[in-house]
């Protein structure tokens, strides 16, 4: 261990140690210069604790169509509570708790608006899919203990994401699309496609990326890989400015020709067994010096982490596979698979996705 190291857990456990102690909380709440800080340590204590009330109250907004209701203009509560057939004094509740949320705020002249988060959330659509599709996810936390130790088996994501048999191909597809115009974007700004010949997106939903790429790179040859129904799916999307291939990457060989794969949202979703096997294949398909970008939520990072660990982490315990892994664990099992190097590139917003470029020899 190093000396900066030592010096770090010293400074952790002498930390620790000192805001257990009561007789220190009571001082930093007396003491005024410490009293801003005591207020926000307290504060994002109990954001911890209440926070599961925080997405319930998101949810319930989302889901009566408030958002919607009032992104156009500023409604009263009873003409709120009249439109979706609440009490008024149960609206109210539900009112002044997305208000205390900044997901909507009240006017001068005290009707209902959109707050900053409501109008957020009205200018990026497909997140309100993802709130929704929540549910599930409630469902199965209501024994999170047994989520996270793999003791509870019936799970209701598990059920969804039924990659095996295909039957939710066109939910999980539809979900998936949601979200990826704002994925894609984030994609192409940051890397250059211009400089390959052919794309291949191995796992490509219903193609939401590739028409985005085709828009930026009209003479970019650009092909699909994804599970036969899902294929279907994207044929009805794409027509026929793009080729489309069925298969699965776990029992198959991709198609030759391209010389740059896309991994969008996929590794993540699988354990590594299956990753090592999918990265395999697509080094095998690649020519000397081909390209493979792996975009999605990354482990490690100190912006991302709550989003990576947590979220995620608890997201892909109930789903019953997959997990977030470091650019570093990513790298090195890119590196057994075949290839030569792999790079994390930044992004505008890595909430929304990180990205590894890979490189064959």
């Amino acid at each position: 261990m190093s000396l900066l190291g030592r010096a770090a857990d010293q400074w952790r456990s002498f930390r620790n140690g000192l805001l257990s102690s009561p007789r220190f909380q009571k001082f930093a709440v007396d003491f005024p210069p410490f009293r801003p800080v005591s207020r926000a340590r307290s504060r994002q204590l109990f954001d911890l604790l209440a926070g599961f009330t925080y997405t319930q109250v998101l949810y319930c907004t989302v889901k009566l169509g408030l958002i919607e209701m009032l992104q156009g203009q500023p409604l009263s509560s009873q003409a709120i509570a009249a439109r979706i057939g609440w009490p008024t004094d149960r609206t109210e509740r539900l009112l002044k708790a997305a208000i205390s949320l900044d997901i909507l705020e009240r006017t001068s002249t005290g009707e209902v608006t959109l707050g900053i988060h409501g109008a957020a959330l009205a200018g990026n659509p497909w997140i309100a899919r993802f709130i929704t599709h929540h549910s599930l996810l409630y469902a199965d936390l209501t024994d999170p203990l047994g989520v996270l130790s793999g003791t509870k088996k019936q799970n209701q994501l598990k059920d969804f994401w039924s990659y095996s048999d295909q039957r939710n191909a066109a939910d999980y597809t539809a979900l998936m699309a949601a979200s990826q115009q704002a994925v894609a974007a984030e994609i192409l700004a940051a890397y250059d496609f211009s400089r390959h010949q052919h794309v291949i997106d191995i796992g490509g939903s219903n193609g939401t990326f590739l028409k985005a790429a085709a828009e930026r790179y009209p003479r970019l040859k650009l092909s699909l890989f994804d599970l036969p129904k899902v294929t279907e799916l994207a044929r009805a999307n794409l027509g026929n400015r793009f080729e489309i291939h069925g298969g699965s990457f776990l029992d198959g060989e991709l198609p030759k020709g391209p010389d740059c794969a896309t991994l969008i949202r996929i590794a993540h979703d699988h354990d590594d067994a299956a990753v090592a096997t999918l990265l395999a294949a697509v080094a095998r398909m690649l020519p000397p010096g081909g390209t493979l970008i792996l975009a999605e939520p990354l482990s490690g990072l100190r912006a991302t982490a709550p989003v990576a660990d947590a979220y995620f982490g608890l997201y892909f315990a109930a789903m019953g596979q997959g997990r977030t892994r470091t650019p570093d664990e990513i790298g090195r099992m890119a590196k057994e698979a075949g290839f030569a190097r792999c790079e994390l590139v930044a992004t505008r917003n890595p909430v929304v996705s990180g990205l590894l470029r890979m490189t064959m020899p």
